[in-house]
């Protein structure tokens, strides 16, 4: 037997389409969940819908259990969130997180989904895979007590780092983006927000700064926000768009750095004690803070999804996190 199944897929760059899957009964060491939501990472996901993942990066960036390959026809996500229906007992009924695509339901190994605790709401959940990005960035730069910090674009990487920032003693985070209306969104995270060309973004007077707005301006700025000696996490993925620098200024004679961070590795800082598993685990449970809740900005159905991944890859819808719901009878 098998269950029947819908999943979204990138057929070409620019457009997408809900295709049926046949989904097969778990074996041993299997679960079936039923997908409950799943959020879209405006970044790395617009990126793929629009066909701009390099060629030489299409063997790294592949997503767990993503079929097709780049350009497409591509099943592609990672920020999913259901109920298991079918597995071990003592999983069965529980909210799980899982990286997968955005699919109606789906078998994985019992290893693949994290049970979400009781105390933190599903839709909230899907920003685990997020989180645990930026738990990861914080773990390769190691922030001290008292830095200065700024978070350069407020996006779901951007606003995860902010409030995880914002929980270090003494840590003065400031929360910088173009649109205005991220002003709101820095308050109920709890740091400070300004805008590129705000007076008071105090420019060489910065112990750290954290890039995630995937533009050449953002890493610019970041680096004029440096103190001497310090550095730029870099977060951003540039997909096969050029960045320019203008390092002619106070780079060499201040003696900056930018370093780059990227999830699919645990950071060195990190990797003899943590697992893959266990530091999701781990961004799940900070999940439990509700100031998170500032990044669910908009949700959809899942069957609005081919329309909507256009807009939010044009930008003509805005969104932090955008969140997918389905239907239980899916």
């Amino acid at each position: 037997m098998s269950t029947d199944a819908r999943a979204f897929w990138v057929v070409e760059p620019g457009r997408g389409e809900i295709r049926p899957v046949s989904v097969p009964d778990p074996r041993p060491g299997e679960v079936l969940v039923r997908a409950l939501y799943s959020g879209v990472s405006r970044g790395t996901e617009t990126i793929v819908f629009r066909g701009a993942v390099p060629e030489d990066q299409h063997a790294v960036m592949r997503a767990p259990h993503q079929e097709g390959d780049f350009p497409g026809p591509v099943k592609y996500g990672y920020l999913g969130v259901g109920v298991v229906e079918e597995g071990p007992v003592e999983l069965v009924g529980r909210t799980v997180f899982c990286l997968h695509p955005h699919q109606t339901a789906y078998v994985v190994p019992v290893e693949s989904v994290v049970v979400v605790p009781d105390d933190v709401p599903a839709r909230r959940a899907v920003l685990a895979g997020t989180v645990e990005t930026a738990v990861n960035a914080l773990w390769d730069v190691g922030p001290r007590v008292g830095d200065r910090v700024a978070v350069v674009g407020a996006g779901m990487v951007g606003c995860c780092v902010a409030r995880l920032l914002a929980g270090i003693p003494g840590c003065r985070v400031t929360l910088v983006d173009v649109d205005a209306a991220r002003a709101a969104v820095a308050a109920g995270l709890g740091v400070a927000f300004a805008r590129p060309d705000d007076l008071s973004l105090a420019r060489g007077d910065h112990d750290l700064v954290v890039h995630t707005s995937a533009t050449g301006a953002g890493l610019q700025l970041s680096l004029d926000l440096l103190a001497p000696e310090a550095t730029v996490l870099d977060l951003s993925w540039y997909g096969d768009s050029r960045v320019q620098l203008s390092l002619g200024g106070s780079f060499h004679s201040s003696r900056l750095r930018i370093r780059a961070s990227q999830v699919g590795s645990v950071a060195a800082a990190r990797r003899s004690r943590y697992t893959h598993a266990q530091r999701l685990a781990l961004a799940i449970d900070l999940l439990r803070d509700p100031s998170f809740d500032a990044l669910l900005s908009g949700d959809s159905s899942f069957e609005e999804l081919p329309d909507v991944m256009p807009r939010l890859a044009d930008g003509s819808l805005p969104a932090i996190c955008h969140t997918i719901t389905y239907r239980l009878t899916d």
